[in-house]
């Protein structure tokens, strides 16, 4: 039983009772039903418009899963990112594709592409201290 017909069972409950309309406590019950009424279609009303708002909330869930699903072909490509540390941007010089790879990756020497297998690997011998403080090598 909702609300509202607890509400219409209680209006048939005061009809049962036969007050006589002029009497104050048949006012006061009389506009309390009203009142309970009221607040019975309000709530029926916020119930259907929470539906609706679910239903929409998983459409969008649904669309923004496709999107996933495009952005990111493969799962297996990516890797839960550590927040603290840092990442750099990569360029494979086969396929062109830009990775995101860490500071420890780096420091292994190398990597695969997950877009093509092509082995990425990274060459720190001609560096020299003024290269890695940005300073030109125009001597």
């Amino acid at each position: 039983m909702d609300s509202s017909e607890k509400v219409a069972y209680l209006r048939g409950l005061m009809d049962g009772l036969k007050l006589e309309e002029n009497d104050d406590t048949a006012k006061v019950l009389s506009k309390i039903i009203d009142v309970l009424g009221d607040l019975a279609e309000d709530i029926d009303q916020l119930s259907e418009f929470c539906d609706d708002l679910a239903d929409q909330v998983d459409e969008i869930d649904q669309d923004l899963s496709i999107v996933e699903d495009d952005l990111y072909d493969d799962e297996d490509d990516f890797e839960e990112f550590d927040e603290d540390g840092e990442y750099y941007e990569v360029v494979c010089p086969k396929c062109g594709d830009e990775i995101c790879v860490s500071e420890d990756v780096l420091l292994d020497g190398g990597v695969e592409c997950p877009s093509c297998g092509e082995n990425l690997e990274f060459d720190y011998s001609s560096l020299t201290a003024e290269n890695i403080n940005g300073e030109d090598d125009e001597e």
